[in-house]
């Protein structure tokens, strides 16, 4: 259900090095390769990351010759957001 697919992005936002991809991300497009030399990661790991961010819709990919693009999803990080909305009467 909906309270599952919260759990997926929270469980998915755990990790550092996936909060550090997205926040690299913000900034503009990169390949697999730019985010495994910026990080000093293999290509294996990159795609390991990548997948699970794909997986809740926070990272959208896009084929262009024999390279992989990927960019922030914004509509995935801002259904993520609106999860915390829900919280911001309380004071």
């Amino acid at each position: 259900g909906l309270l599952m697919n919260y759990c997926e992005k929270f469980k998915a936002l755990s990790d550092p090095i996936r909060l550090d991809i997205l926040d690299e991300l913000a900034k503009g497009e990169l390949s697999a390769g730019d985010i495994a030399n910026k990080f000093s990661l293999s290509h294996s790991k990159v795609s390991y990351h990548l997948s699970i961010l794909k997986k809740v819709n926070m990272v959208s990919e896009r084929k262009y010759k024999n390279y992989i693009y990927y960019t922030l999803n914004l509509k995935g990080v801002e259904d993520t957001m609106s999860w915390f909305n829900r919280f911001r009467w309380l004071k």
